[in-house]
């Protein structure tokens, strides 16, 4: 009787087995194989492909915020003056709201039940000063009021750099929160909350406008700023400008926002598949 030939090559043939002590080279015919093992699959690159976009987000917008202050500086020393330099403090109020969703954000994906009620405080912070970010595109009221040396085209370059990154901080932490509530309510919630914000951010724009309320009146003086919305809101005279401003404002935030997220989708990093 001839002997049995080598086994067919199984599935797992090549990868690292485990020794068993005392265990031969091979097993001994009639008795099972041992135990094989694959090595460790190596983690996808999705993780620290997301990590690198969220840090070059970070730094085109400190960056950004550096050309804006070096915009105000260049001014400053041309003219002679300190027009336009509440631009500063603008920015400065716009990346609070970044600020704390990337808090909210960096908590969240701890998953910890103890952390969900400072989670929710970074949450209440981030809606109270997110009117501070899209805010700086109404500093275009400005444009031309100033009545100095400086050049019309340099003030609308510098406007231009203001309201983008201001803008583009309140998208970003918008986004955040964005894909919080996603995870935990799910998709539809999610973008009910990305219309609400919306809406109440733009309400906020309207009362630093026009009303020039802040979004620190909201402790300091609740009282004041609650009989302040009440009479507006109760008042026909006041309600065109009020919510022709907010619908307006609102919609074209929320188009600049639909659009950035699509295209965030699509430029998504992927899990690589294994090549041969």
């Amino acid at each position: 009787m001839s002997a049995p030939g080598p086994a067919a090559p199984g599935p797992f043939d090549g990868a690292i087995r485990r020794e068993e002590p005392g265990a031969g080279s091979g097993a001994p015919s009639g008795q099972p194989e041992p135990a094989r093992e694959t090595t460790p699959a190596a983690p996808a690159p999705q993780a620290d492909e997301r990590h690198r976009f969220a840090w070059a987000m970070v730094g085109l917008l400190v960056a950004a915020s550096l050309v804006c202050v070096g915009l105000i500086i260049a001014r400053t020393w041309y003219s002679h003056t300190y027009h336009y330099w509440f631009l500063l403090w603008n920015l400065v109020l716009a990346w609070v709201p970044f600020v704390f969703a990337a808090i909210a954000y960096r908590l969240a994906s701890a998953r910890r039940a103890v952390l969900y009620v400072l989670i929710v405080a970074a949450a209440i912070v981030w809606l109270a000063f997110f009117p501070n970010a899209p805010y700086i595109l109404t500093d275009f009221l400005h444009l031309g009021s100033m009545g100095d040396i400086v050049p019309g085209w340099y003030d609308v370059l510098m406007l231009y750099w203001f309201a983008w990154t201001g803008l583009m901080l309140g998208i970003v932490s918008l986004y955040l929160m964005h894909e919080l509530v996603t995870r935990g309510l799910g998709g539809a919630a999610g973008w009910v909350f990305v219309v609400v914000a919306a809406s109440l951010g733009s309400f906020g724009i309207y009362l630093g406008r026009f009303l020039r309320w802040n979004s620190w009146d909201l402790v300091r003086r609740p009282g004041p700023l609650a009989d302040e919305l009440l009479g507006r809101v109760t008042d026909p005279a006041s309600q065109p400008r009020l919510l022709g401003f907010t619908l307006l404002f609102a919609l074209l935030f929320l188009f600049i926002y639909v659009a950035v997220y699509i295209f965030a989708k699509l430029a998504k990093p992927r899990a690589r598949r294994g090549e041969a």
